[in-house]
């Protein structure tokens, strides 16, 4: 059993064949998926998703590349949870400081506006955390109740012991399958083996040997070969060890 714990299904890369990508993903043995918003249409689409396929799950967030899609309020996106018992967490949310698409001061509004209502709603979260560590770790210790994962993490093992004295979960990507993961690499080796998700990020980031091309969760197989020789651990270990992590987090049996 694979669980896929950050996925973007409702990206339009999948719009021509997304049937038929999930029909193949169930088959290849993954049973659960946590499908990620990151903008207020991802967020409709990710609704859709949910209803239409079992083992599709929902996390409902505004990316901070879209934060100012919530200037007018949030509450048109904590009205949407009450829309299904199927979404799980807020997500995707936090700061790329990276691109700077948005105003920094705007995406720092926004995220404490969306960890407020992950509070609210007693949920997890989902963060995005890309060349903002600092501003990110501050936020997250202004709101010491909310759990939840800091996905595709790419920060060093010193910022992730930070993390994870805050007990969140850390997720790991194809990355991991790169040349280049040595850091990566590190960070999973000294986390807690009770702390580890594995995840897609798909259509990106998508592991060895099929860097390149289009991602989705049946290439969830690399990533998880790299991640238990990295962990000592078999193949079916860790399948299982990293499906627990993600049910234990996002609440489910």
């Amino acid at each position: 059993m694979i669980f896929d714990s950050h996925a973007h299904y409702d990206s339009e890369m999948f719009n021509e064949d997304r049937n038929d990508v999930i029909d193949k993903i169930n088959k290849a043995g993954v049973t659960r998926v946590l499908n990620c918003a990151a903008n207020l249409k991802g967020c409709e689409d990710t609704l859709s998703l949910t209803s239409k396929h079992d083992f599709f799950y929902g996390a409902l967030g505004v990316h901070p590349h879209d934060a100012e899609e919530l200037l007018g309020g949030i509450n048109i996106l904590g009205d949407m949870f009450g829309k299904s018992d199927k979404i799980l967490a807020v997500g995707e949310i936090g700061l790329d400081y990276y691109y700077d698409i948005s105003d920094r001061e705007i995406q720092k509004k926004i995220f404490r506006e969306q960890m407020v209502l992950a509070r609210d709603l007693n949920l997890p979260v989902v963060i995005h955390d890309r060349d903002a560590h600092e501003d990110t770790l501050k936020i997250l210790k202004e709101f010491k109740s909310v759990k939840g994962v800091l996905h595709c993490y790419s920060g060093s093992p010193e910022f992730a012991k930070e993390v994870l004295k805050l007990d969140y979960y850390l997720g790991f990507t194809g990355v991991i399958t790169f040349k280049n993961a040595r850091k990566s690499l590190e960070v999973l080796e000294q986390t807690p083996l009770d702390r580890i998700l594995v995840e897609t990020d798909c259509p990106y980031l998508t592991p060895v040997p099929n860097r390149g091309k289009r991602n989705d969760s049946s290439y969830l197989i690399h990533t998880l070969n790299v991640m238990a020789k990295t962990i000592g651990k078999t193949y079916n270990e860790t399948c299982q060890l990293t499906f627990e992590n993600a049910s234990n987090l996002f609440g489910l049996k």
